[in-house]
């Protein structure tokens, strides 16, 4: 969209907006935004020299105290001393510098005549120069004077709306070396030492005279993709100006596939009038996709503020953005404080009673002594193991009668069992000798006694046979050891038939023990019984 030739004003006018500008900012203070989309940096176009500056106050106040934080002008493209940096850029710094959330947008040139309705065939060679480096001067020039105001993170809006034919920086005539001619300005103007520049490429929304993507210059110069879009064709509805080729929607999805913010320098009414529809829609769209900033063109026929041809379209502006006051609050009744009465306690001490040290008495404990339990002493009895008499032998060769040889006296190993009374054995009958032969005595050699080993006598748990052991003769070992017999087993071995001996006289009597009444119950009713071998031969019994 073309511009209105701009010229500088003279040192007298300045000094008169210098004066406007100090009275304006006192004007109408911005408050916090509570309107939708208070979080988008939002600002107008109103001029671009200090009477824009001196402007923004007073449209803030008309939109209810909404902050304006975007100033937006445009360099003169008349001649390369402007493009360079003119006076008036000492007003949008001061005012830039004014807050930390506030943004300078300001619109580049990238021709001198850049209204001049220069020729495609002159355009194209300008380009190529461009593009061989002879302009990167200019631009580095223009970058010291951002960085030495104190504006080094200015917004450039580089050969805006490149995709058309009015400005002399147009891309059509030859779009490569544009492209080339747009990186040699971004390359210089980085160049400058403390630069913090963000480089906007806006085109116009459609087609126009080229597509826009074919002068997209790539990813490393550019840091915002912005669009300019005025309510004109193509289309002539809201929906068509999204959905054409090269319109609103492709504009946010190039952006998203490039990884880049989005922006609108500049929107308005334009072809199609007082127009409240494509104002709200519009402001609808900017809360939906949330650009870094939007800039109206405020002057006539696009303004809604400074043009009054636009009633409707003012007014749906104004509504949408407007700060909201804040609701009154409810006044806060303080309740009344009745203060209670403190009523003071008495404190009545309490008396401190001495604890009596007492002594604890010891108490001795008695000794009680333990009796000594005697161990009853059991007299072990002496059992005398019976002599069992050997029988002789007769022999038919032997005249006389062999002496009597008496067998040895075993002892019987004391067994923990009642001892039980032997009885009375019957003498076996002897046959009468022969010829008695005389036998030669045979030594008997001494048999020491087993010494007796007192031990308690135990009970045994098995009841005592009540058939009578019988002794069978013991025959004489060969050695002159003797060896204990075994104890007798109470089994009644059958008697082998012997030859009669003669009788022999014995007697044997029995006497019983008394070990006291608890030993009897230990061991029982014992006896001891003594027998008498008075010979062969002898018939004498005293008794």
């Amino acid at each position: 969209m073309s511009r209105p030739h701009r010229r500088l004003v003279s040192t007298c006018i300045g000094t008169v907006t210098a004066g406007l500008l100090a009275t304006g900012a006192a004007l109408a203070a911005p408050e916090e935004d509570k309107a939708a989309g208070s979080d988008i940096a939002m600002g107008a176009y109103l001029d671009y020299g200090p009477r824009g500056v001196a402007r923004i106050p007073y449209l803030s106040r008309w939109l209810g105290g909404k902050e304006i934080r975007v100033g937006h002008t445009y360099l003169p493209g008349d001649r390369w001393s402007n493009i360079e940096g003119t006076d008036f850029l000492e007003d949008w710094a001061t005012w830039r510098r004014g807050a930390k959330d506030r943004m300078f947008v300001l619109n580049v040139p990238m021709q001198e005549r850049n209204e001049g309705r220069v020729p495609d065939r002159q355009v194209a060679r300008l380009i190529r120069a461009g593009a061989a480096g002879e302009n990167d001067a200019h631009f580095r020039k223009l970058a010291e004077r951002l960085v030495s105001l104190g504006v080094p993170d200015t917004v450039v809006v580089l050969g805006w709306e490149m995709n058309g034919t009015t400005y002399t920086h147009r891309c059509g005539p030859d779009p490569e070396h544009w492209k080339a001619y747009w990186k040699r300005i971004v390359t210089a103007m980085r160049s400058v030492p403390g630069q913090q520049f963000k480089f906007d490429f806006a085109p116009n929304r459609g087609a126009d005279a080229i597509g826009w993507t074919a002068c997209y210059p790539g990813d490393d110069v550019v840091d915002i993709i912005g669009m300019d879009s005025y309510d004109q064709g193509p289309g002539r509805t809201f929906d068509d100006q999204v959905s054409q080729p090269y319109g609103l929607q492709q504009h946010v999805d190039f952006a998203k596939a490039h990884g880049k913010e989005i922006s609108y320098p500049e929107w308005g009414l334009f072809r199609h009038g007082d127009n409240p529809e494509y104002v709200r829609r519009m402001l609808q769209w900017i809360e939906q996709h949330r650009p870094i900033y939007h800039t109206i063109t405020d002057y006539c026929p696009h303004g809604v503020w400074q043009c009054k041809q636009n009633p409707r379209s003012s007014r749906a502006f104004r509504d949408a953005l407007a700060a909201k006051p804040d609701p009154l609050p409810t006044p806060v009744v303080p309740t009344p404080v009745v203060p209670t009465p403190v009523v003071p306690t008495p404190v009545i001490p309490t008396p401190v009673v001495p604890t009596p040290d007492l002594p604890t008495p010891a108490v001795p404990t008695p000794h009680v002594p333990t009796p000594p339990v005697p161990t009853p002493q059991v007299p072990t009895p002496e059992v005398p193991t019976p002599q069992v008499p050997s029988p002789a032998v007769p022999s038919p060769e032997v005249p006389a009668l062999p002496p009597v040889v008496p067998s040895p006296v075993v002892p019987s190993p004391l067994v923990p069992s009642p001892v039980v009374p032997l009885p009375e054995a019957s003498p076996v009958p002897v046959p009468p000798p022969l010829v008695p032969t005389p036998v030669a005595p045979s030594p008997v050699a001494p048999i020491p006694e087993a010494p007796v080993v007192p031990s308690p006598v135990v009970p045994s748990p098995v009841a005592p046979s009540p058939e009578a052991p019988v002794v069978l003769p013991v025959p004489e070992p060969p050695s002159a050891a003797p060896v204990p017999a075994p104890l007798p087993t109470p089994v009644k071995p059958p008697v082998a038939p012997k030859p009669p001996a003669p009788a022999t006289p014995q007697r044997e009597w029995c006497v019983p023990v008394n070990f006291g009444e608890w030993l009897s119950k230990l061991v029982g009713k014992q006896s001891v019984c003594v027998k008498i071998d008075l010979g062969d031969d002898s018939t004498w019994w005293p008794f």
